[in-house]
């Protein structure tokens, strides 16, 4: 019997999970959808996530594929929304189920990711859980020549955590910048892939170059060093989210 493969389109809130990759004796994404889907479909279900996000992690996009023995219709598919979204807790909401060709997979056929980190400038318990608060001057000027100076390499890997089971550092950025929105600063950053860790520590040594802590040109040695200590700390992760991934135009089959 041919499996047919479906994309599970949704974002969450990543407050209370340790990120979305399913881990021993810890809440994850991934294996809250799972359990969930398994009863509603009362057959085992096993996700696949275009990516894993760390603890606290935020996603307002976010795509895992799935495969089953039978076609589901377009109203079956729409119930099956409004079932999981009916039984999941607020902090994750299904925007729907997608079909997809055989071959397509959640995380290899994405083509770019988009993340958004949100640095809160005065203090808003609203918002606590989605932004770093940085109290005092940053050079905003500054910061964006240097993501600007980030997108002319390719080898991240100073910014790369160091136990991590990559085979490259190597990735490709298409843009990176700081731009102020609603009184906070939002730093955009667009990728082929990212390294575990990669963008909160991107942020917290451009944030170092806003202070005055570092310069330019120390930056730059800093990512020529490709050594993850040269770079500054990691920022929290509750200010990050992934804000997008894209896919090849065709894929999905509607």
């Amino acid at each position: 019997m041919s499996e047919h493969r479906y994309f599970l389109h949704l974002a969450f809130d990543g407050s209370a999970f340790h990120g979305w990759q399913r881990q021993p004796n810890a809440a994850t994404v991934q294996q809250t959808l799972e359990e969930a889907l398994s009863m509603l479909l009362r057959t085992s279900i096993c996700l696949t996530g275009a990516g894993r996000t760390d603890a606290g992690v935020h996603a307002e996009d976010f795509y895992a594929h799935f495969d089953i023995d039978h076609e589901m219709t377009a109203v079956e598919r729409e119930k099956l929304v409004f079932k999981l979204n009916s039984y999941l807790a607020g902090d994750i909401a299904i925007a729907g189920i997608i079909p997809v060709a055989p071959g397509v997979h959640a995380r290899f056929t994405a083509t770019f990711r988009t993340y958004r980190y949100c640095i809160a400038r005065r203090k808003n318990p609203f918002r606590q859980n989605y932004t770093h608060f940085i109290h005092g001057p940053l050079d905003y000027d500054l910061m964006n020549q240097g993501a600007a100076l980030i997108m002319s390499y390719s080898d991240f890997t100073s910014f790369s955590k160091v136990d991590s089971d990559t085979r490259t550092n190597i990735c490709k950025i298409t843009q990176a910048w700081w731009q102020p929105v609603d009184g906070e600063l939002v730093f955009t950053i667009t990728a082929d892939r990212f390294l575990r860790n990669m963008v909160r520590a991107i942020v917290g040594t451009l944030l170092q170059l806003g202070t005055g802590k570092i310069t330019l040109e120390a930056l730059k040695g800093i990512i020529e060093s490709h050594n993850r200590s040269d770079a500054g700390d990691s920022v929290p992760a509750r200010g990050l989210s992934l804000h997008r991934v894209g896919y090849p135009e065709g894929t999905f089959c509607e």
